[in-house]
C-alpha cells in the first residue's frame, strides 16, 4: 500500500467486498496530514465483550437497524404529529400543513439519502461526525459533533417537558370534560424528577436488551399510528354515531368554503398565546406556511438515526441493511406523516379554538383527540394521550442513548475537553458508556426550564433550538456529500488505482452498495433549503410587539454556536494560519465495501413469464423485504 500519495488527493485502497467488517473506530485527533487516520476492529467485534473497557458492544442485528430507523418517526407522533399538527393546521389551513409535510419531508429525505450512500459505501462508526471531518474539514467535524450531541441531549430535555405538559391532561369543551386529577395536582418539576430517573434507568440497560424493547415497541407504535389514520378517515366518511357534535357526515367539508384550503391569514400571538394582531391576504398566508416550515421539521428530527447506532451494529457492514433502511424512512415518513396530517384535517377545522390556543392542555391541543371526541367517542381521548406520554417518555429514553453514544465517540477522539475528564468519559461498563448517560443527562437538567410559562410555550422553545441545530448538521451533511461526490469523482482520474479500485468508486457499476438518481442534485436542494430554514426561521421573533427576545435566541443560538466551535478548533491546531484551515480533510475513501451479488435486495425480479408459482412467491418476498 503507497502511504506516499499527495495529501490533497483521495486515498486508493482495495475495498473489501461485502461481506465482511468494514468498520473503522474512530481516533482521537493527531496534528498533521496523515492518510490513514482509522484502524479496522475486530472482525467478530460482537464478540469481544469487556465488562469494563472503552468498547461498545455490536450486538444489534438487521431488525434492530429497521426498526430503529423508523423508531423516530414513531416517537415523533407526540410532538411531531400530536401536539405540531394542530399548530400546523390552525397557522397554514388544511393545504398549507399538507404543503410543508410534504417539502420537510422531500428535505429530510434527500438529506438520509446523502448520509445512506455514504455510509453503505464506507461503513464507519459515528458517521454523521466522520465524514463531514474527512470531506469538509476536521474543524467542522468537531463542531458537528458537538451540535449533534447538543441537539440530542435538548430533544431528551424537550421530551421530558412534554410527557410532564401531557399528564396534566384537561380537555373542557363545554359539552365534555376529560382530566387526569393526579397530573394537574403534581407539580411539572416532580414529573419531570422522576422521568428522568426512568430514563437513566433504562439507559444503563444492555444494548441488546434495549434493542429487544424497542423492536417491541415500535412494531406497537406502527400499528397505532396506522390505527389512527385509519380511524380519522372512518370518522370522516361514516354517518355519525350518537353523541357526536355534528349529524352528517364531514367528509371535506373543513376543505371547502366558508373555510380554505390555504389559512387565508396569519394571527400573531405572544409568548402565552394571545393574539397582538392578524395579517391578511397573501402576505399572511405566505407567512402561515413559512412559520410551519419549522415546526415541521421538528417531527422530521432523528430520521438520521439508522446511522447513529452504527457503533453498536452487526449489520453496519452489510450494504442492503443501510440500502434499505434508508429507502424505507424515505418511503414511510413521507406516506404515513402526509396521510396522518390529511385524516385529521377532515375532522377538525383549521379555526377550532382549541388548537388556536384555547385548549386547557397540551392533550387538549391535539387533532386525534378533538377528533374522537367530537365523534362521540371520549373514551379514546383518554386512551391517544396516554399512548402519546409513552411515545414522548421512549422518544427520551432513544434521545438519551443516541447522546449519550454521541458523546462517547467525541471521548474517543480526544475532542472532549482534559484528559481527566475524557478517559471517563469512555469508560464502559458491559457496552455501555455510563458516565458519557450521566453528562447527558446533566444537560437534560434543562428541561426544568420548561415547567413554567403556558402549555407548550417553553417547549416550542426547546423545540425550535433542537430543531435549528439539526438543521445545522443536516445542511452539513449535504455539503459533505457534495464534496464526496467531487472526490468519488476524482478518485476514478488517478492512475494508481486498479480495475477493482476504480469500480468501488464507480456510481454507475452494478455493485456499487447504494446510490439514489440525482444524488447531487438533493444534495443541493437539502444545503439550500437547510440553510434559508436556518436563516429565515426567527421571523416569528421579529412579527411580535415588542420584539420577543427569548424567540429571537431560541431561533439563532444555535448558528453563532457552531460557528465558535469551528473557529475553536481552527485556533487551537492551526493557530492563525487561516490557508490550513480548511485543507485538513484527508478525503479519504478507504475500506469502501461492495455489494456481493448483483441480485439487490428490494429489487422486484421475476425469474418465470406469466403467473407463475415462483413469481408468486418472489412477490411475496419482496413485499415481506419492503414492509418488515
Amino acid at each position: 500500500m503507497d502511504h506516499n500519495l499527495d495529501y490533497d488527493k483521495p486515498e486508493a485502497l482495495t475495498p473489501h467486498i461485502f461481506p465482511g467488517n468494514g468498520t473503522q473506530s474512530p481516533q482521537p485527533d493527531v496534528d498533521g496530514p496523515t492518510l490513514n487516520n482509522y484502524i479496522d476492529e475486530p472482525t467478530a467485534a460482537e464478540e469481544r465483550r469487556e465488562l469494563r473497557g472503552e468498547s461498545l458492544w455490536r450486538v444489534l442485528n438487521e431488525r434492530h437497524i429497521n426498526v430503529r430507523a423508523h423508531w423516530k418517526f414513531y416517537q415523533r407522533l407526540r410532538t411531531g404529529l400530536f401536539l405540531g399538527s394542530g399548530r400546523s393546521l390552525a397557522a397554514a389551513g388544511p393545504g398549507g400543513a399538507l404543503v410543508c409535510y410534504l417539502l420537510m419531508g422531500t428535505v429530510i429525505s434527500s438529506v438520509i439519502s446523502c448520509l445512506g450512500e455514504m455510509t453503505a459505501l464506507m461503513p464507519v462508526n459515528a458517521p454523521v461526525m466522520e465524514f463531514p471531518r474527512r470531506f469538509v474539514s476536521r474543524g467542522v467535524g468537531f463542531a458537528v459533533g458537538w451540535m449533534y450531541w447538543f441537539a440530542y441531549a435538548v430533544l431528551a430535555a424537550d421530551e421530558l417537558v412534554a410527557v410532564s405538559n401531557t399528564i396534566k391532561f384537561r380537555y373542557d369543551d363545554g359539552r365534555t370534560l376529560l382530566n387526569w386529577e393526579v397530573g394537574e395536582s403534581v407539580d411539572n418539576a416532580v414529573w419531570i424528577c422522576v422521568f428522568l430517573a426512568l430514563v437513566i434507568i433504562v439507559n444503563l440497560f444492555p444494548v441488546k436488551v434495549f434493542g429487544e424493547l424497542e423492536y417491541v415497541f415500535g412494531c406497537f407504535k406502527l400499528m397505532f399510528i396506522v390505527m389512527l389514520i385509519v380511524l380519522m378517515f372512518m370518522l370522516s366518511v361514516i354517518q355519525p354515531r350518537e353523541g357526536a357534535y355534528y349529524q352528517e357526515s364531514l367528509g371535506t367539508r373543513y376543505w371547502n368554503s366558508p373555510y380554505s384550503f390555504f389559512n387565508p391569514y396569519y394571527n400573531v400571538k405572544d409568548s402565552d398565546g394571545n393574539l397582538q394582531r392578524t395579517i391578511l391576504g397573501s402576505t399572511g398566508t405566505l407567512l402561515g406556511v413559512w412559520t410551519t416550515f419549522t415546526g415541521v421539521m421538528f417531527s422530521y428530527i432523528g430520521m438520521d438515526i439508522m446511522a447513529a447506532t452504527a457503533a453498536e451494529s452487526r449489520a453496519l457492514s452489510d450494504v442492503e441493511s443501510m440500502k434499505m433502511a434508508s429507502r424505507k424512512i424515505n418511503l414511510r415518513i413521507i406516506l404515513l406523516y402526509a396521510l396522518a396530517m390529511i385524516t385529521a384535517s377532515f375532522v377538525v377545522p383549521a379555526d377550532h379554538p382549541f388548537i388556536n390556543g384555547k385548549g386547557q392542555s397540551v392533550g387538549a391541543h391535539s387533532l386525534f383527540i378533538i377528533g374522537v371526541v367530537e365523534a362521540g367517542l371520549p373514551a379514546a381521548g383518554h386512551f391517544f394521550n396516554a399512548v402519546f406520554v409513552f411515545s414522548a417518555f421512549t422518544c427520551a429514553i432513544n434521545s438519551m442513548y443516541i447522546g449519550s453514544r454521541i458523546l462517547h465517540t467525541l471521548a474517543l477522539r480526544g475532542q472532549t475537553g482534559p484528559e481527566f475528564i475524557t478517559r471517563r468519559l469512555r469508560q464502559c461498563r458491559s457496552g455501555v458508556p455510563v458516565r458519557a448517560v450521566f453528562a447527558t443527562a446533566a444537560m437534560m437538567l434543562i428541561g426544568f426550564m420548561g415547567r413554567s410559562g403556558s402549555p407548550g410555550a417553553r417547549l416550542s422553545e426547546l423545540a425550535n433550538n433542537c430543531t435549528v441545530s439539526c438543521l445545522i448538521v443536516y445542511g452539513t451533511i449535504c455539503l459533505t456529500y457534495l464534496s464526496f461526490f467531487k472526490t468519488l469523482e476524482d478518485a476514478k482520474l488517478y492512475g494508481n488505482a486498479s480495475e477493482l479500485q476504480a469500480a468501488s468508486y464507480d456510481r454507475d457499476n452494478h455493485l456499487y452498495p447504494y446510490k439514489s438518481h440525482g444524488q447531487w442534485l438533493k444534495a443541493c436542494y437539502g444545503l439550500v433549503a437547510c440553510t434559508i430554514l436556518v436563516v429565515f426561521n426567527g421571523v416569528g421573533a421579529f412579527l411580535e410587539r415588542p420584539f420577543n427576545i427569548r424567540k429571537f435566541i431560541s431561533a439563532y443560538i444555535s448558528l453563532p454556536v457552531f460557528l465558535i466551535l469551528i473557529l475553536a478548533y481552527n485556533l487551537r491546531k492551526h493557530g492563525l494560519r487561516v490557508s490550513e484551515w480548511m485543507s485538513d480533510r484527508s478525503s479519504d475513501l478507504s475500506n469502501t465495501v461492495q455489494a456481493s451479488n448483483p441480485k439487490r435486495k428490494g429489487r422486484l425480479e421475476f425469474p418465470d413469464d406469466g403467473f407463475t408459482r415462483n413469481n408468486w412467491a418472489v412477490f411475496a418476498e419482496w413485499v415481506w423485504v419492503w414492509m418488515k
